[in-house]
């Protein structure tokens, strides 16, 4: 399956702009590049002698802001068990706007985990039937309205109890707090909170397939983050905390955007670059 990537170089400067609440005229004063410049580059028209010193402004790396800019893609492939959907969900603005949710199964005994719902689960629902999977348990990341739209469909075909985190109210879901472990078949499910763009968002962290896999909805995407309402660095320490601290070949699954990994975020992520950049010292 090819998706896409979520997020443009522009995408990547105005969420880090508008999480530092910093007007043009401010980010003007602070980079040396005029407004209209700026305004310019939020536009989709790179240029690298503006976008640096805007970039560094803004706590971003330069360098791989280009490499989003010239095109860099993560190529990763799906491990064994891992099933991605990816629906249409358009909103007023952004009418190619799509969703993704995920089945992780236990391939020997067949139980599997579901992953949000997206915009519509016919797709996920025919795959279940095709690969005889039996849903044990579905797990929402959070609780926006393009994550769980189809949730109570997903739950009447398959009978799963679904499970909800406690700061992420979802209608048909259980609570949970986050640290609670979930086990289905050989799979074992460790919960952590990635909090920021909404406020409990929880990353799944997979274990039991022939690489980790962590489910992280729109925590972190390729080559960008989710815009946070509130706490900009926070929910940044949070990623680098919880999710950029697994194993390199963990492959993470966002809600938005194609598959990619811990390595790929750690070199090629705008917001994250220079983690890898500093391990490396």
């Amino acid at each position: 399956m090819s998706i896409r990537i979520e997020d443009c170089f522009e995408d990547v400067l105005s969420k880090a702009q508008a999480g530092l609440e910093l007007s043009d005229e401010e980010l003007a004063e602070k980079s040396g590049v005029s407004a209209e410049a700026i305004a310019d580059l939020k536009k989709g028209n790179f240029h690298a002698k503006n976008a640096a010193p805007v970039a560094a402004a803004l706590g971003v790396d330069p360098t791989t802001l280009e490499e989003l800019a010239l095109g860099w893609k993560p190529e990763v492939e799906a491990p064994a068990g891992l099933y991605c959907f990816n629906t249409p969900f358009p909103v007023p603005g952004y009418a190619e706007m799509t969703v993704n949710a995920y089945v992780v199964a236990d391939l020997k005994s067949r139980q599997a985990v579901a992953f949000d719902s997206g915009g519509d689960v016919t797709e996920m629902l025919t795959t279940i039937r095709d690969e005889r999977l039996s849903i044990e348990t579905i797990l929402i990341t959070h609780a926006h309205s393009d994550h769980v739209k189809d949730l109570l469909t997903l739950k009447d075909e398959t009978g799963a109890p679904a499970f909800t985190p406690e700061k992420e109210k979802v209608a048909g879901a259980e609570p949970f707090k986050p640290g609670k472990t979930f086990q289905v078949g050989k799979l074992k499910i460790t919960t952590v909170e990635t909090s920021g763009h909404s406020p409990g968002g929880v990353t799944y962290i997979v274990q039991g397939l022939e690489k980790p896999v962590a489910i992280v909805g729109d925590a972190i995407f390729a080559g960008s983050a989710g815009g946070a309402a509130k706490s900009w660095e926070d929910a940044l320490e949070m990623i680098r905390d919880n999710i950029l601290s697994l194993p390199g070949d963990t492959v993470l699954c966002p809600g938005h955007g194609p598959l990619t990994t811990v390595l790929e975020e750690l070199g090629h992520n705008p917001f994250f670059a220079k983690s890898a950049q500093k391990a490396e010292a």
